[in-house]
């Protein structure tokens, strides 16, 4: 995957995170990021100093432990997740 496409994918992944009604937030940090939930919101958050890769994979995992089974995701962006999830 090229490096503009990473850019692309991260705005779709984006879209299914608010489609299963997730905010994912961009911050600053010594973290990897991750899925949690605050006050009970689901909030993914990003480290945003990390590479367009990382951020794919980030949120990749963060989308397969929401579960995107109940929505519909093309079959090109759902293979990303399953990819892109099992990458550490």
């Amino acid at each position: 995957i090229k490096e503009k496409e990473f850019e692309s994918i991260v705005e779709e992944l984006k879209a299914v995170a608010a489609q299963l009604g997730a905010e994912v937030r961009f911050e600053k940090g010594d973290f990897k990021g991750g899925y949690c939930i605050l006050n009970d919101s689901k909030v993914i958050v990003i480290n945003k100093m990390t590479n367009l890769q990382r951020k794919v994979i980030t949120l990749s995992m963060a989308l397969k432990e929401l579960g995107v089974d109940g929505i519909y995701v093309t079959p090109r962006l759902r293979e990303i997740i399953e990819e892109m999830s099992e990458t550490k």
